[in-house]
């Protein structure tokens, strides 16, 4: 679980509009708002496990409710506006698609806290969280440097928006961190959860040669090819281990139950303020899983330094030097890139092969 005393603190620094109301009454209603379903053992999943940890935290004190498979856009609105009048005082909308239907449905129910993942929006009752997932994709990448053989990595890249973007940079980063040679084949499937062209682009990735692969999507379709074909791979949000235990070399999963106990404690304490969070290992809202036994002395050293080094805060995988596709410095030697610039990353480091879709 995450360090919740570093969540509160921050919740509390980061607010500077004015607090949400108090809600005497018990139980707080907490709706979530999902992009895939519960089972899929990602992205969703995880949102999931923290939802049961709040349950399990609180008690009586709180009433939880989801929706899963929920489409990004207009449909959202309608899921939202549902989860208002059915009484919840508290929404979480989980995914990136979900912004601009829940900034909307924020202005026009000001006694309700939202908080919306992975976006940049936000207002006196709304607020933004997401993890520094990228810090998991470094690490990744230094294992995936250390145990490939071809020099060719795979990564299987849902939607080209920033986040997933910084992950592929991420990853590429760490492994040539430890591996020069290293090059990133990148293909993207246009779906968070779709098993069929997960699978279908695992499969193309090893035809070309990719012998370790990475994924910002959310089943574990990918590491099951990977064990077939006899390659390595990750989880990703979740440890995916049961379902490909050969292949899957470590998973950089989410914990975000600190996040949501601590959000709820200050909701009903009405000492809640919006703010824009961001957490990683340091915070404990980024975890990797157990290193799978294939994993070489040597890979195993250079990957618990750099998490350690994370976990510490002495460490950023976005420190200069940096270049772009091209080769141009796009950020100098210990030059860390803006905040500003993570959010909104779009382009490729050197050595991803390929253009990102328009």
């Amino acid at each position: 679980m995450m360090n919740r005393r570093k969540v509160l603190a921050t919740l509390a620094a980061a607010g500077v509009l004015a607090a949400a109301p108090s809600f005497a009454a018990d139980p707080l209603k907490v709706g979530f708002v999902y992009v895939g379903p519960v089972g899929d053992a990602g992205w969703t999943y995880a949102h999931d496990q923290a939802r049961l940890a709040l349950e399990k935290e609180m008690g009586g004190k709180v009433k939880t409710s989801y929706v899963e498979n929920v489409p990004e856009g207009a449909d959202a609105e309608r899921v939202i506006r549902k989860l208002v009048a059915e009484g919840n005082k508290l929404i979480f909308t989980t995914s990136f698609g979900y912004m601009n239907a829940t900034e909307k449905v924020a202005r026009s129910t000001p006694g309700v806290v939202f908080l919306h993942a992975t976006g940049f929006k936000t207002g006196k009752n709304m607020g933004t969280y997401e993890s520094r997932l990228y810090e998991g994709a470094y690490l990744n990448g230094i294992l995936a440097g250390k145990m490939t053989k071809s020099n060719t990595l795979g990564f299987i890249a849902s939607f080209p928006v920033p986040e997933v973007i910084r992950n592929i940079n991420a990853y590429t980063l760490g492994a040539q961190s430890v591996n020069p040679r290293i090059k990133t084949k990148v293909i993207w499937v246009n779906s968070w959860y779709d098993p069929a062209k997960e699978r279908q682009a695992a499969e193309t990735l090893v035809a070309q040669g990719a012998d370790v692969m990475a994924q910002n999507t959310d089943s574990p379709a990918t590491l099951q090819v990977a064990q077939e074909k006899g390659v390595y791979a990750f989880g990703w949000d979740s440890d995916m281990s049961r379902f490909a235990p050969k292949a899957h070399l470590t998973a950089a999963t989410n914990d975000w139950s600190g996040y949501y106990i601590d959000t709820a404690k200050a909701v009903l304490a009405g000492t809640w303020k919006t703010s824009e969070y961001r957490g990683g290992m340091k915070e404990g809202m980024v975890k990797m899983s157990r290193l799978n036994a294939a994993v070489p002395a040597d890979a195993a050293k250079a990957f618990e330094e750099k998490k350690a080094a994370l976990a510490a805060g002495t460490f950023s995988p976005f420190t200069g030097p940096i270049k772009d596709q091209s080769g141009a410095v796009k950020y100098a030697a210990g030059v860390p890139v803006p905040v500003k610039d993570l959010l909104s990353m779009n382009f490729y480091v050197q050595g991803v092969e390929g253009t990102i879709p328009k």
